[in-house]
């Protein structure tokens, strides 16, 4: 009997909207403030270094996707690449923390908004917000469709309120995009921190499952949604600082918001609704794609099989409610900086892995083609790869040395889970043996009459 699979309910444009909902809701409305105050007015050139670092990686991705268009991706990418299930693992948990750490680093966003408006503490307003999200998932992937659908276009309107505001105030005498106080250095930092708003085009490839002709709609739908979103992120970082200046917008909570009300005071009332519906669309989508994770790692015999069951509607129910736990438990082990950038370092060791994976894979297995090829080849050799490889180990270096021990740590206990499911067949069965033999339970039924 055929193992029942996910739903393929997924069209090209539903992943595209998927891709720019989870892309342009997280750091633009959440982080331009944080980012602001390291860069200042060259905040947009800070996304457009992050613009290019995912560019390379996003290339890499989206040929990587063409050739195995299956759940789990960095797991599969890897293994393939490396001949090593345990690396493949490593990689695929890291993706995994850091989607469930970037989940509640949206949420904690969502609650800074939600504070604004209601006054409820934000953290209790982002663990409200992680249940519901949930409850949204378990119904299926149509009814989180079409959420994503509406909330996409709400928060694509949001922005381009902002961009048409900013066409007044840009320009204006003494503006200068290119100061930064910190100079370059301060541009880069700044990248390292905004870096979170381009989280969220590798999940793509981790619907395939979920996606009608996956070979070909996933690298699409990829390169598009990361075009689309830079855009928006330089058009409106500029026109943030040009409205409210940085010193403002580095203080606020609500930034988005604080660059309508100076225009409209009513306005950042409704600019901080489109921010809920921002934010909550890019945690729906990072909590989805995370339950794909798991369920593909249960499938895999990596971790307990029970978060690979599927209810009647083809739901992963386990792998969600265990999403969700873990989504919770993230919300409070830090502000919303530090949340992003542990974010930020666990998904540029992750793009390490898959860059080296495709490199590996042009050579190794030259025969699996794609429906799509990065371009920019020295005959086999991807050099977008190679320098999204140099540019994640680069951008690795800039961060704190403190989160170093938190992501060891991360690393460390996906080692021991991956040793503890992952034992030799035959280790198994003996352990099964000894586990059930028939003395045991006679011993036991004994005793219990």
């Amino acid at each position: 009997m055929l193992k029942k699979g996910l739903k393929k309910e997924l069209t090209l444009f539903n992943v595209i909207l998927y891709g720019v909902g989870v892309i342009l809701g997280a750091g633009i409305y959440v982080l331009i403030g944080q980012g602001a105050a390291i860069a200042g007015n060259a905040l947009w050139l800070s996304f457009v270094i992050a613009a290019f670092i995912a560019g390379f990686t996003g290339f890499s991705y989206a040929e990587l996707a063409g050739m195995f268009p299956r759940n789990a991706a960095e797991y599969v990418y890897t293994k393939n690449a490396f001949r090593s299930d345990g690396l493949g693992f490593i990689a695929q948990w890291i993706m995994l923390f850091t989607l469930v750490i970037s989940a509640a680093t949206v949420a904690l966003g969502f609650g800074g908004y939600f504070q604004h408006l209601a006054g409820l503490e934000s953290s209790t307003a982002a663990a409200l917000l992680v249940i519901i999200l949930s409850a949204i998932n378990y119904i299926g992937i149509k009814a989180s469709t079409k959420y994503n659908t509406a909330s996409t276009l709400i928060e694509v309107s949001g922005l381009l309120i902002i961009v048409l505001i900013g066409v007044f105030f840009i320009g204006r005498p003494g503006q200068d995009f290119f100061h930064s106080p910190s100079g370059v250095q301060g541009i880069i930092s700044a990248a390292s921190l905004i870096f979170f708003a381009y989280i969220g085009f590798e999940e793509m490839v981790n619907l395939s499952e979920d996606t009608r002709n996956a070979r070909k709609n996933i690298p699409k739908a990829l390169v598009i949604a990361l075009g689309v979103s830079t855009i928006f992120y330089i058009l409106v970082s500029m026109s943030a600082v040009s409205i409210l200046g940085v010193d403002r917008l580095s203080r606020s909570t609500a930034p988005l918001a604080e660059v309508v009300s100076v225009v409209a005071p009513k306005g950042g009332v409704i600019m901080s609704l489109i921010a809920l519906f921002a934010t909550s669309n890019t945690v729906l989508v990072i909590m989805l794609v995370a339950s794909r994770m798991l369920y593909g790692l249960a499938n895999s015999g990596s971790i307990p099989q029970f978060l690979g069951r599927l209810d009647s509607r083809g739901t992963p129910y386990a792998a969600i409610g265990m999403v969700m736990l873990a989504s919770l438990a993230s919300i409070f082990i830090g502000g919303i900086k530090t949340v992003a950038l542990l974010t930020d370092l666990g998904i540029f060791v992750v793009y390490i892995f898959v860059n080296s994976s495709l490199i590996i894979l042009r050579y190794r297995k030259p025969a699996i083609r794609g429906t799509f090829r990065s371009p920019v080849n020295v005959g086999k050799f991807p050099v977008l790869a190679f320098l999204g490889l140099l540019s994640s180990v680069f951008m690795i270096s800039r961060f704190p040395s403190g989160l170093f021990a938190a992501e060891a740590a991360i690393i460390a206990a996906g080692l021991f889970v991956y040793r503890l499911f992952k034992k030799p067949a035959g280790l198994k069965r003996k352990f099964a043996a000894h586990l059930f033999r028939k003395s045991k339970w006679h011993v036991i039924a004994s005793s219990a009459r």
